[in-house]
């Protein structure tokens, strides 16, 4: 039987990256994963979804340049290209992450892993051979599944969920997305700018609900002028599966009921976690997900816990600093989530991103709040690009004039929310951030301009 000092479940952005680190960290490591290496993330989420979110952003550029005085000839999708071009990204990053696995000489089990009371790992490896495999420490990060909820209908119902809906062989004519969250709203970027009727479905007040308020509002308006319906307050009661089309049964708040035939359903209403590794186990649970102090413990001493199986976020990037995290303290070491800002990214159009603190979280923490919203109306970077729809909102401690959150929408503020990310994780100032220079022009000065809007010496605003 193979020992190992560290042992590694689930492939994903939090395992692959627990396990390198583990074997940096000099220990004897191996990863099980049933799939493909870089987990839902790489191959059937993220950069699949953000590569056609690319050719969205480029289709609708070629479509906003005849107003620049850029004419081009009627624009035609290939979808099997487009399809192409996301399985080579994927393929790519696949290939560098098993390189990775080989420089490590981390032991790679392409297999699904249970674990035992014993510190025992029980491989299924896809061959159909059985292996099982010892661990001083075990680090579970077996990811989540898209959750399906139970409407009446939808077992006998052709459907896609965020997984499966890179399968399709054509461009509906029309679709309907169960679910304005993050997924669903990048879904209907995705589709309309390839014409698709889309109408998105959702039963909370707002899409985006985890999100600031008049960022949601803004992303909502431009939905809409992309030609999306987006239904709030509204419940799917029953999917029947037509010769062609499906029949979705909706009702609203107020009592009103209607059906929409449409070609493809794609059902995004969040997920749940991949527990069946661990089911041996009586850990303790928060909820429907694995409980974990701040050095990714869980109840059992040896077994650490990363990613969306523990909750949270569910984002990548939060998986993968849970990683380093267990990986340190499973080595050994002494590390702590506790405190470690994590920054929140929608890949729409236009973007959204955000970091800490909203106003309300803010003040119900006691903070004496001032709040800065700097328009990108006068943004000359934006205004050059044509993309001046957006803001930035500043929010800080009156006090002291710490940094307590900061949400941004508007074009690349998914690369710019590192900044302010870096200033709150130093415990910066707005003092601080309005005295630094920034670039003229560029869409990251308006960040500058919020700070000094703040301190009451904005220039443009």
């Amino acid at each position: 039987m193979s020992t190992y000092d560290i042992v590694v479940i689930g492939g994903g952005p939090g395992g692959y990256v627990a396990a390198i680190r583990a074997a940096k960290l000099g220990k004897k490591v191996a990863i099980i994963e049933h799939q493909q290496l870089g987990g839902t993330c790489l191959n059937r989420g993220c950069i699949p979804s953000k590569t056609l979110l690319r050719h969205a952003e480029v289709i609708e550029h070629i479509e906003q340049a005849k107003d620049w005085g850029i004419e081009t000839g009627p624009v035609t999708f290939s979808l099997e290209k487009m399809l192409a071009r996301k399985d080579q990204v994927i393929q790519k990053l696949r290939t560098g992450i098993g390189y990775l696995m080989k420089q490590g000489n981390i032991d790679v089990y392409d297999g699904i892993g249970e674990v035992d009371e014993t510190n025992h790992v029980h491989i299924q490896l896809k061959s159909r051979e059985s292996k099982v495999i010892t661990a001083n420490k075990i680090i579970v990060a077996t990811g989540s599944s898209p959750f399906v909820p139970p409407i009446p209908g939808i077992e006998s119902a052709d459907y896609y969920t965020s997984d499966t809906v890179f399968d399709l062989t054509k461009i509906p004519k029309s679709i309907v997305i169960i679910g304005g969250g993050i997924i669903g709203v990048e879904f209907a970027c995705i589709f309309s700018s390839l014409n698709v009727q889309v109408t998105v479905v959702e039963m909370g007040a707002r899409i985006v609900p985890n999100e600031d308020e008049d960022a949601a509002r803004l992303l909502a308006k431009a939905l809409k002028k992309k030609g999306v319906r987006i239904l709030t307050h509204t419940k799917v009661t029953e999917i029947e599966q037509g010769q062609t089309l499906k029949n979705i049964s909706i009702t609203s708040e107020n009592g009103n009921e209607e059906v929409l035939a449409s070609d493809d359903v794609l059902v995004c209403v969040g997920r749940k976690p991949n527990l069946s590794a661990i089911s041996k186990l009586n850990l303790r649970l928060d909820g429907p997900f694995v409980q974990v102090d701040e050095t990714m413990q869980t109840s059992h001493k040896d077994i650490y816990a990363v990613g969306d199986i523990i909750g949270g976020w569910q984002l990548a990037h939060a998986a993968s600093a849970e990683g380093l995290v267990a990986a340190a303290n499973a080595a050994g070491m002494k590390d702590s989530i506790h405190g470690k800002l994590v920054p929140r990214c929608v890949y729409t159009s236009p973007e959204i991103a955000s970091v800490g603190l909203t106003e309300a979280e803010a003040k119900a923490k006691g903070y004496q709040v001032k709040v800065v919203k700097q328009d990108l109306s006068s943004n000359g970077k934006a205004l050059a690009m044509d993309e001046a729809t957006g803001f930035i909102k500043l929010i800080a401690d009156e006090k002291y004039g710490e940094i307590l959150g900061v949400t941004m929408a508007g074009p690349h503020v998914t690369e710019m929310i590192a900044e302010p990310t870096a200033f709150m994780h130093l415990e910066g100032t707005v003092e601080e951030l309005a005295s630094m220079i920034h670039a003229h022009p560029s869409v990251s000065e308006a960040l500058n301009e919020a700070a000094g809007a703040w301190l009451g010496r904005g220039i443009h605003g």
